[in-house]
C-alpha cells in the first residue's frame, strides 16, 4: 500500500503530467515501451521516458559500467563500476518516478528470448545502440513485429533521430551503408568481437591504468545503499587493491607477470563465470603466464627483434615477448621521469602511435586479448594505422538527441505521421537542429522491401523438402529457379539439393529464425519472401509446414539501369534545401548518421572476413568514436 505521505506528491505529479500532455497522458500512462541500450543516449532517454510517465519500460543492455562512462552516463556512480548497465539504470531511474514499472534485462538483444512475439508486445521501441549490427537486428525485428521504431545515434556534436514505421517510412537498411569510417566501442571491456575493440581496450584502458591514471586514484567508490550488495563491494575493493599493488611493483622482476595474470588470467576467468553472457557466444580462453613464457623462451627471440617485424602478424609467444619487453621499457621511462620531478607532481605517460615503446605495448596487449576472444590478431603496422585518435561522446548531444526521440514518439503515438521528421543535430551547419520529412520505403530494400510472413513448422516432422514442394511450388507457384537462404548461407537452390531430406532442426533452423526465398526467374521474378519460423505440433494427418494466411507476392519492378548509374549506391540523392542535411553519402556505423563528411579520417577497407577491417590511407588524425 502506498504511504500516505507520498500521495500528495503523486497527485501533484499527475496534475503536471495532465497539464503538459493533455489527452495524450492517458495513453502514455498505459503504454508499454522498449529501450535497447543503456549507455550515453540510453541514460538520458530513460530519464525522459520515466519523467514523462510511460507506464511500463523495458531496458535491454549487455554491457557493464566502466569508469570512462561516468563523465556522461549520469545514472551511474563509482560504486556501480563492473555492474550491469541495465540493472543499475533501472534502479537509479526508478527513484525519479516510483509509480511506473521498469524491467531490466542484462542480455544481448539478439538472444532467442527476445523473439518476434516479445517485440510485438510493445507499443513503441527506442534504439539507443552504438553498433550497426545490433541496429539492423532491432530494425528487422520491429518490421517483422510491425512495431514503430525510434532510431537514434550520436558522434561528437552531431546526432540523428529517425522514425521507422513498416510500410510508411524508410527503415534503417533502406539506404546503403558505406564502409564504416568510425568504430563503436561499447563492450571493449566485456565482449570484444573485432580487432579494433581490443586495440582500444589496450590503448585507452590498460595503458592508461598502468602508466596513466588508475581507477584506484579516483575518489573512493560510493558504498551507499544503491550498490549491488556487500559481496560486490568487497570485490571492488579487492580489484582496486590489486591494481594498486601492481603499480607499486613497477620496475620489479615480476612486474610483467602481475600485469599479465591480472588482465589475461584473473579478469578473463571472472568474465567466464558470468554464464548469462556466454549463452549465445563463445567463452574467452584465459592465458597462463608460465605456459606462454616457456613457449616464448623456446623461440629464442628478444622483444626488440620481434617488434621490428612490424608487417608480420605475431603469434602468441611473439606477442608475449614484445609485451614483457615494452613493459620494462615503459617502466624505466616512467620511473626516470618521476625521479626527476621536484614539485611532487605525479608524472604519467601518454600513448603516441609514433612512439615505439607505447605502440609495442598496445599492439602486443591488443593481440593477446584478440587471441583470448578468438579474434584474428593484427600486425603492428595495421594496429598503428587503426589506433588513431579517440573522439569521446558529448553529454549535451546525448541529452538533446534523447529529448528529440521522445518528441517524435509523441507524434507516432498520436498518429501524426505527416508531422514526424528525420531530425539532425550538427554543430557546423547554419542551424543546430535540422529536419526533413520522412521518406517512403525503398522498394528495393532487402529488409523492408520484401513480403514477410510466419511459417508454422512441426519440428518433429518438417523437412526442407516440405517447404519447397508443399509451400513454395504448390501453394505459391514458384518455378524451379529459386533459392532458400538463412543467416549462415544458402540451404537450397537448383544445384544444391543435399538438404532437402533434412529436418529444419538439423539445418539449425529453429523458432524465430528467418528464411529468405529469392526468386531467380529471369523474366518476371517475385520480390523476396522473408519467413519467420514458428514451431508448433501439427496434426499427424496435416502437412508438417503451413502458412497462417494466403500470400500475394508481387513481382519485382523493372529498374532503368541507365538512370540507376546516376544514383548514389543505388539510391537517388534527395534535393537539399538551405540549412537541410544531405542524406546520401557517407554513413557512420557508430551513430547511424548518414551524409556527414568526416574530416581527417582514414579510409576503411573491408575484406571477406567479418572482423577483417583494415584502415588504409589513414592520416595521423584518424579517429575512433567511443560511445558506450
Amino acid at each position: 500500500m502506498e504511504p500516505a505521505a507520498t500521495k500528495p506528491v503523486a497527485m501533484k505529479r499527475e496534475r503536471y503530467y495532465r497539464q503538459s500532455l493533455g489527452a495524450m497522458y492517458g495513453r502514455i500512462k498505459q503504454s508499454r515501451v522498449l529501450m535497447v541500450g543503456a549507455g550515453g543516449i540510453g541514460c538520458e532517454l530513460l530519464k525522459n521516458l520515466v519523467l514523462t510517465g510511460f507506464g511500463e519500460i523495458h531496458i535491454v543492455d549487455l554491457d557493464t559500467i566502466d569508469l570512462s562512462n561516468l563523465n556522461r552516463q549520469f545514472l551511474f556512480r563509482h560504486g556501480h563500476i563492473k555492474q550491469s548497465k541495465a540493472l543499475v539504470a533501472k534502479e537509479s531511474a526508478g527513484k525519479f518516478n516510483p509509480h511506473i514499472k521498469l524491467e531490466a534485462h542484462h542480455a544481448n538483444i539478439k538472444d532467442p528470448q527476445f523473439n518476434i512475439d516479445w517485440f510485438a508486445s510493445f507499443e513503441l521501441v527506442f534504439n539507443a545502440l552504438d553498433n550497426i549490427d545490433a541496429r539492423r537486428h532491432v530494425n528487422k525485428m520491429c518490421l517483422a513485429a510491425n512495431v514503430p521504431l525510434i532510431e537514434s545515434g550520436t558522434t561528437g556534436f552531431n546526432g540523428q533521430v529517425q522514425v521507422i514505421i513498416k510500410g510508411k517510412s524508410e527503415c534503417y537498411d533502406c539506404n546503403t551503408k558505406e564502409t564504416p569510417k568510425t568504430f563503436p566501442v561499447c563492450t571493449i571491456r566485456s565482449t570484444p568481437s573485432q580487432p579494433i575493440h581490443c586495440i582500444v581496450w589496450a590503448k585507452s584502458y590498460l595503458f592508461t591504468e598502468i602508466f596513466g591514471t588508475s581507477e584506484d586514484e579516483v575518489p573512493e567508490f560510493d558504498h551507499t545503499e544503491d550498490s549491488e550488495n556487500a559481496a560486490e563491494i568487497e570485490n571492488l575493493r579487492k580489484e582496486a587493491h590489486a591494481l594498486k599493488q601492481i603499480r607499486q611493483s613497477m620496475g620489479s622482476e615480476d612486474f610483467p607477470r602481475k600485469i599479465f595474470e591480472k588482465v589475461f588470467t584473473h579478469d578473463i576467468n571472472r568474465l567466464r563465470n558470468m554464464e548469462d553472457m556466454w549463452k549465445t557466444r563463445q567463452k574467452p580462453t584465459a592465458l597462463d603466464f608460465d605456459t606462454v613464457f616457456k613457449s616464448s623462451a623456446s623461440g629464442g627471440e628478444v622483444g626488440d627483434s620481434v617488434a621490428k617485424r612490424d608487417q608480420e602478424t605475431w603469434n602468441l609467444a611473439e606477442n608475449f615477448t614484445v609485451f614483457c619487453d615494452s613493459l620494462r621499457r615503459l617502466s624505466r621511462r616512467l620511473q626516470q621521469a618521476q625521479g626527476g620531478e621536484t614539485n611532487g607532481a605525479s608524472h604519467v605517460l601518454s600513448f603516441d602511435k609514433d612512439d615505439d615503446d607505447t605502440l609495442d605495448f598496445v599492439a602486443s596487449s591488443a593481440n593477446m586479448r584478440s587471441i583470448i576472444f578468438g579474434i584474428q590478431p593484427r600486425s603492428k603496422f595495421d594496429i598503428k594505422q587503426m589506433a588513431g585518435n579517440i573522439i569521446p561522446a558529448i553529454a549535451t548531444t546525448n541529452a538533446m538527441t534523447a529529448s528529440l526521440c521522445v518528441l517524435q514518439a509523441f507524434k507516432v503515438m498520436r498518429g501524426d505521421l505527416n508531422k514526424a521528421k528525420m531530425v539532425f543535430l550538427e554543430r557546423s551547419g547554419a542551424r543546430v537542429v535540422n529536419s526533413e520529412s520522412l521518406r517512403p520505403p525503398n522498394p528495393d530494400c532487402p529488409v523492408c522491401g520484401v513480403v514477410s510472413s510466419r511459417l508454422v513448422v512441426d519440428p518433429s516432422r518438417a523437412t526442407l523438402n516440405d517447404l519447397v514442394q508443399d509451400i513454395l511450388k504448390s501453394d505459391l507457384g514458384y518455378g524451379d529457379e529459386f533459392s532458400i537462404n538463412n543467416e549462415v548461407g544458402t540451404l537450397y537452390d537448383p544445384d544444391l539439393e543435399d538438404n532437402l531430406s533434412k529436418k529444419f532442426s538439423e539445418l539449425g533452423v529453429g523458432a524465430d529464425s528467418f528464411l529468405t526465398i529469392i526468386d531467380d526467374d529471369e523474366e518476371n521474378p517475385r520480390v523476396n519472401l522473408s519467413l519467420s519460423i514458428s514451431e508448433k505440433s501439427l496434426p499427424e494427418d496435416s502437412k508438417p509446414v503451413a502458412l497462417p494466411q494466403q500470400l500475394d507476392i508481387p513481382r519485382k519492378r523493372i529498374v532503368d539501369t541507365t538512370k540507376a548509374r546516376e544514383h548514389t549506391n543505388g539510391n537517388v540523392a534527395p534535393p537539399t534545401a538551405p540549412g537541410k542535411r544531405k542524406r546520401a553519402g557517407s554513413s557512420l556505423e557508430e551513430p547511424g548518421i548518414e551524409g556527414q563528411k568526416v574530416a581527417k579520417r582514414g579510409k576503411v577497407q573491408e575484406t571477406d572476413q567479418e572482423d577483417d577491417l583494415v584502415l588504409v590511407d589513414g592520416p595521423s588524425q584518424g579517429a575512433i568514436v567511443i560511445d558506450d
